[in-house]
């Protein structure tokens, strides 16, 4: 190939690969928010049902956050899920001082379910509030969420009301990796399109569901997906199919979620998620190796490329290759210009935009490794539960 050619190819490549970044960076913008509102001094009874499984590093934070809601009439139900750490002590050691705060202790799991759908159903069926409100146990609510979402769903007219989290992410991983995930997942599933009624997306942010008791029920509640590992998104796929309201919110100025806090967390809980998530959709599978191939993309080509201009200069490229290696390089920089704008607003260090070649990397890796578990059989473990074909 002639050195002309070869600099007409990087012009393209560069062109094409920045309408791909912009494109990328600009599908999350959420057009509702929920920002802090004072409770009404008479509102619906509401009923807070938190699963949680050995959840003994997260649960007294989240369980307290809940107990000092402003909202004047709801409830906590916590399913302790046959923990085997600390969870249950620190549950009975909260209810012993609130009597807000119920725990149920879950039965076992029964064939053709899923841990957390089973979980979540058994809290429903106690459940004595017009509007349940699923948080998880790695969630932590501002005193004023609950008024604020339910202001908030009122004002939509919504059926089923999930938000988006403030994400607290803290360790060198999660800052690598966490935030091209929910670059990609906004991708995927881009909120105007969620929040278009006449659009077919549909998904729902497990870490905060917020649903009118009448719907849950109309749907089937959780029995209807009872053997899903994704039970956030099918519900909400369920909601909307049926024609009822289905809202993503921001909620970063009343929620906030600590994920994962190391690298062997991230793999299990990011390789159960992302294949299965994008599963039942021939247009979201190809997303998703779209997504894979990008990631290899910036994790590969895009230092290559550099390099490949440089030493093509070094050996006497003259301006064609001179070309190419400023290419390469304005491209990266503006790749490097539109992390540094999404790390901003996860209040994560700008520096950690040079680790994009690390975290696509990591990135892609989860997303054939997700792959091959469903499509080998091997299926997908979590908390210490393993499923195979029964998982949808």
């Amino acid at each position: 190939m002639s050195g002309a050619l070869l600099a007409l190819f990087s012009t393209l490549a560069c062109l094409i690969g920045a309408v791909i970044v912009t494109w990328l960076h600009n599908q999350h913008q959420m057009n509702i928010v929920v920002r802090p509102v004072a409770p009404p001094r008479r509102g619906p009874r509401l009923s807070v049902i938190v699963p949680a499984r050995d959840e003994e590093r997260n649960i007294r934070r989240c369980v307290e956050a809940l107990l000092a809601q402003t909202w004047p009439d709801y409830e906590v139900l916590v399913l302790d899920d046959r923990s085997s750490d600390a969870t249950p002590r620190i549950l009975a050691e909260l209810a012993g001082r609130d009597p807000r705060l119920r725990v149920l202790r879950g039965a076992d799991l029964p064939p053709g379910w899923a841990g957390k759908p089973h979980a979540l159903h058994q809290a429903a069926a106690q459940a004595r509030g017009e509007w349940l409100c699923f948080v998880d146990a790695d969630t932590f609510l501002a005193p004023e969420a609950l008024a604020s979402v339910y202001a908030a769903a009122q004002e939509q007219q919504a059926d089923l009301f999930t938000l988006m989290t403030a994400q607290e992410i803290k360790t060198f991983w999660e800052r690598v990796i966490l935030p091209l995930v929910f670059t990609a997942l906004s991708v995927g599933f881009a909120p105007r399109k969620v929040n278009d009624p006449k659009r077919k997306d549909a998904i729902a942010n497990g870490q905060f569901i917020f649903i009118r008791r009448a719907v849950y029920e109309a749907v089937g509640g959780h029995a209807a997906i009872k053997n899903s590992i994704v039970e956030d998104k099918d519900l909400a796929v369920l909601v909307k199919r049926a024609g009822y309201r289905l809202v993503v919110a921001d909620g970063r100025q009343v929620a906030s979620t600590r994920m994962y806090t190391s690298l062997p967390e991230m793999w299990e809980g990011w390789t159960k998620n992302i294949f299965l998530g994008l599963k039942g959709s021939a247009g979201m599978l190809l997303l998703g190796a779209f997504g894979a191939f990008l990631s290899l993309m910036a994790a590969l080509v895009l230092p290559l490329w550099l390099a490949g201009g440089l030493a093509w200069f070094a050996a006497g490229g003259g301006s064609a290759a001179l070309l190419t290696a400023l290419e390469a390089a304005l491209l990266w920089g503006y790749l490097i210009f539109w992390r540094v704008l999404a790390l901003r607003s996860m209040d994560v260090p700008p520096l950690y935009a040079l680790t994009v070649p690390l975290g696509a990397a990591v990135f892609a890796a989860m997303m054939f490794a997700s792959a091959w578990k469903v499509l080998s059989g091997r299926g997908v473990t979590w908390k210490g539960r393993r499923y195979r074909r029964n998982v949808t």
